[in-house]
């Protein structure tokens, strides 16, 4: 008898016995089904965060001051008033000089306000900075235009707001504030332009965003010069940690700090932060497979324990088939095509329900979902295996029996 032969036999006997064959399939269609939707949800969660920050601005590098310490107690991060306009003009010149890996540099002050229009007011956080901040941070004006350096020399009280903020001054995003008067901590900005909506980064809104000249910023607002970050642009993403190592270098020397001394400074590396969500996002995509991947076992000792009854009720046809002829590898085969074939259909029912299942989770849950062929293609070679693995020791007892004891049983 041949493979084929093999799995034909298999079908009409599991055809046979329909409710059980369905029953015995259950323990796979939801074990395949489990692991589809549950890597489906956390790969597309995964590509959206990933998305997510990569849209915050490409091949960027983010310099924050370091932490305060105050009678031996050590403050937050960001706490330290460490970065000045005079580290800002050292990196533009380092950006200027040839073959420099640093492409564009924007400053950013930055203070908590209440915003006040005819309308209504809300609170948010105001950033003074540059034109180059609108490259380096993927920002788009849909309405009006960004600030310009013109803005900046004349101290210019002008703002760009984004969607957020006009929804929660008017309650209606749409609304066209585009020359209106609005006020930050009472003091009156003209809108210049509205930003183009890029949503939400975790617990960051995007578009509840007030942006206004470095200058205006630090002069009428904060009332002083200190930066409260400074991002900068790679030329390119294979040359971010060069970028990072001479932003590191030239700050180091600004501030006088020797070899074996504590920065003043931080400079964090987009790549790294992705490289670290990866693999986090990794970790808990395998520990939900793993988690889901457990009722896969549970449902091939089902099998298992489904086949060694039928080997126990067909002793007899076991018999006569030795009788007539068959050999052992043909019993042996026969019964382990029959457990293939009960995960090979329960696991391509299974992918079918994970794959329908991950979508609505997704909908629900407002998750985007990402079915991959890679993960069907696991689901059904695992259910195979199981198959096989658990199929060996039913089928190797069919194969072993007695042909003389076998036809004497009743």
């Amino acid at each position: 008898m041949n493979i084929w032969e093999s799995f034909r036999v298999s079908l009409r006997a599991l055809l046979a016995n329909k409710m059980r064959s369905i029953l015995t399939m259950l323990g796979i269609i939801i074990g395949v089904g489990s692991v589809i939707a549950m890597v489906g949800i956390a790969s597309g969660a995964t590509a959206n965060i990933m998305e997510q920050v990569q849209s915050l601005g490409s091949n960027m590098l983010i310099v924050m001051p370091g932490a305060t310490t105050t009678g031996g107690a050590r403050g937050a991060a960001g706490s330290m008033n460490s970065l000045t306009m005079t580290d800002l003009e050292k990196l533009e010149a380092a950006a200027q000089t040839p073959n420099s890996p640093l492409k564009a540099i924007a400053p950013v002050s930055s203070l908590s306000v209440q915003i006040v229009n005819a309308a209504g007011n809300t609170q948010t956080t105001m950033t003074g900075t540059t034109p180059a901040y609108a490259d380096i941070r993927n920002i788009t004006v849909e309405i009006g235009r960004f600030i310009t350096q013109e803005d900046i020399d004349a101290g210019s009280r002008v703002a760009v707001i984004g969607p957020s903020v006009v929804e929660n001054l008017t309650g209606n995003a749409q609304t066209n504030l585009l020359g209106q008067t609005i006020k930050l901590n009472n003091v009156p900005f003209m809108v210049i332009g509205i930003t183009e909506s890029k949503g939400s980064s975790g617990m960051t809104n995007n578009d509840d965003i007030v942006i206004v000249p470095l200058s205006t910023a630090q002069i009428r607002m904060i009332g002083n010069k200190y930066l409260r970050s400074i991002f900068v642009e790679a030329d390119a993403a294979d040359h971010m940690t060069e970028a990072q190592e001479e932003i590191t270098s030239i700050l180091l020397k600004a501030h006088k700090i020797g070899v074996g001394g504590t920065a003043d400074f931080s400079v964090t590396n987009q790549a790294d932060v992705l490289s670290t969500i990866q693999t986090i996002t990794r970790t808990m995509t395998m520990m939900l497979g793993g988690i889901a991947g457990i009722s896969l076992l549970v449902g091939g000792i089902g099998i298992m324990n489904i086949m060694l009854v039928s080997v126990t009720e067909r002793t007899r046809e076991i018999g006569i088939r030795k009788a007539i002829g068959a050999k052992r590898r043909d019993i042996l085969l026969q019964f382990l095509a029959e457990a293939v074939v009960l995960c090979i259909i329960g696991g391509g029912i299974g992918i079918l329900l994970g794959a329908g299942g991950s979508a609505l989770l997704g909908k629900a849950l407002d998750v985007a979902t990402k079915v991959s062929a890679f993960a069907v293609l696991i689901a059904v070679a695992f259910s195979a295996f199981i198959g096989i693995v658990f199929g060996v020791f039913p089928a190797k007892k069919a194969a072993d029996l007695d042909p003389i004891e076998a036809l004497r049983y009743e």
